[in-house]
């Protein structure tokens, strides 16, 4: 194997991609090439598995058991949640409410409806005709003048019972209760809750001014000095310090690791990945040559063999069965056509003209065929 003598298409690798891809290509080869093969191998494998048994598997067993297993859910999801309100509708609801109408039906057609017809036919009509038949007589002269009498008696009971009561209810009780009650709140009010309130705001503003605002100053003076002197100083000394580590230490650590990274990128993987694809490509041509190796070995060991056996062995030997097959079947033929002759006679013969010639042919009808003229064998 001789090294590549060409500079490098990149303009920038040297001898050491050079070393470096040497053994790369080596172990590549030595490495990917099986790994290739075992890959075929258990794709073939897993194609192979997957029609023969995976998918049968599928078919046969787990589809019928999922079939299976989703009418049983269905099934117990209906006995669990729809029968019983099916049943309960159907035997309870149904045939109570059926009865129910029926004894309504019942009870109106057998009880109510004649009640009202035997009422309405002997008590209410009578009455009201009666009672209309009484009207029409003691109205003018009755009744008016009752009337006038029974209105002012009405109003002055209305009077004595629902407007007098209330007015002296309220000239004589809710008046003056309400004034005692106004001047006793105002008493009160001047006497009890003014002075409370005034004691309760004093309170209020004693508390804010003498307690409240100085523990809130102090408080606000205590965040303000924590903030100044303690978390000032030390939010500056973490932000000097962060920004010290990474201008000191991260960055330059930083930009190494990126150098390092781009070398190592631009110098082993890079060669190493092409050597890896190169070698994949190499093994993918070797596989191919091995299977169209393995084929060619195939048509050598089981094909040719086979093909000169049909050719020169069973060809022949069907050619011979057909030629026996054919003369069997005229010498028969010629068999039935004697017996016939012999037992019913000959058949009328045709004139020598239409018998020696054919239609539209000079050749004699009865004329001996040709020998068969099979076509030219391919020879192997």
């Amino acid at each position: 194997m001789e090294t590549d003598k060409r500079p490098p298409a990149g303009g920038g690798d040297g001898c050491l991609v050079g070393v470096i891809r040497i053994p790369v290509k080596i172990v590549a080869v030595l490495v990917v090439l099986p790994v290739r093969v075992v890959w075929e191998l258990l794709v073939a494998a897993g194609r192979a598995v997957h029609r023969h048994v995976l998918r049968p598997l599928y078919v046969h067993v787990l589809e019928p058991l999922l079939r299976a297993l989703g009418w049983l859910l269905t099934t117990l999801l209906k006995l669990v949640f729809v029968w019983p309100w099916v049943v309960l509708w159907r035997y309870v609801v149904v045939p109570v409410g059926q009865g129910l109408a029926w004894a309504w039906r019942g009870l109106y057609e057998q009880v109510l409806a004649p009640a009202g017809r035997f009422l309405t036919a002997y008590v209410l009509r009578p009455l009201g005709e009666a009672l209309a038949w009484i009207g029409r007589g003691g109205m003018r002269y009755l009744l008016a003048p009752l009337a006038k009498g029974i209105g002012w008696i009405g109003w002055a009971l209305g009077m004595t019972l629902f407007v007098w009561p209330w007015i002296g209810l309220w000239r004589y009780v809710l008046a003056p209760v309400g004034r005692g009650i106004a001047w006793l709140a105002a008493v009160v009010h001047r006497y009890v809750l003014r002075p409370v309130g005034l004691g309760f705001v004093w309170l209020v503003v004693a508390v804010y001014r003498y307690v409240l605002r100085p523990v809130g100053l102090g408080f606000v003076w205590l965040v303000v000095a924590v903030y100044r002197y303690l978390l000032r100083p030390v939010g500056l000394g973490f932000v000097w310090l962060v920004v010290a580590v990474y201008r000191y230490l991260l960055r330059p650590v930083g930009l190494g690791l990126a150098w390092l990274a781009g070398a190592l990128y631009r110098y082993v993987l890079a060669p190493v990945g092409q050597v890896l694809v190169w070698a994949w490509h190499v093994a993918g041509r070797i596989v191919g040559a091995l299977w169209r190796g393995l084929k060619w070995v195939g048509w050598v060991l089981v094909g040719w063999p086979a093909s000169r056996v049909y050719r020169h062995v069973l060809t022949p030997v069907g050619h011979a069965v057909r030629e026996v097959w054919r003369t069997g079947r005229a010498a028969v033929r010629e068999a039935r056509a004697t017996v016939r002759r012999a037992l019913f006679g000959a058949p009328p013969v045709e004139p020598s003209r239409s018998r020696a010639r054919t239609l539209g042919s000079t050749t004699a009808a009865d004329a001996a065929p040709a020998d068969e003229i099979s076509l030219p064998r391919r020879q192997g």
